[in-house]
């Protein structure tokens, strides 16, 4: 598990406990296969005020592994992923665990993909092109149990 914003006694006088227990931050899982964009998103972490736990998967079977082992706050996933893609990797992650937040950050912009994501249990959608100005808002949004949506996907709101 990384940590965005701790310093580093706090980290190490904290080391035997599991990082869940030992700081209450808030914690996210950044599920995508790209390796630019899962750092990209961890950056944005590490940048904001609040102090965040990150960890990653890279596929969708990792993401379902990883959500059930981990629980995190949030999950941030992409849609096209390997073995698994995002829509059901995140109808099996709400299936195990109804309670998680999972925010779609994808480069579709299909209405059908879109409304798919959200159907199986994705609480907002974040376009990649919109990440840098939405990212954020967008894991705000969840985890206070509103819905969100890009800026450039407010068209769908309405249909």
């Amino acid at each position: 598990m990384r940590k965005g914003n701790i310093a580093l006694a706090q980290r190490q006088n904290q080391s035997r406990l599991p990082f869940w227990q030992a700081m209450s931050r808030l914690s996210v899982l950044i599920v995508d296969d790209f390796d630019p964009w899962r750092r990209f998103v961890a950056d944005l972490l590490e940048r904001a005020d609040d102090e965040f736990a990150y960890t990653f998967a890279t596929d969708g079977l990792e993401a379902v592994r990883k959500a059930v082992e981990l629980r995190p706050d949030v999950i941030v996933m992409d849609i096209a992923l390997p073995w698994l893609n995002g829509i059901e990797a995140a109808r099996q992650i709400r299936r195990l665990i109804p309670e998680s937040r999972i925010l779609f950050m994808s480069s579709l912009a299909d209405p059908e993909v879109v409304r798919a994501a959200l159907r199986a249990g994705g609480r907002g959608y974040v376009l990649k092109s919109d990440a840098h100005g939405s990212l954020l808002r967008g894991m705000g949004a969840v985890l206070l149990g509103r819905f969100f949506l890009s800026s450039s996907l407010t068209d769908l709101a309405t249909s």
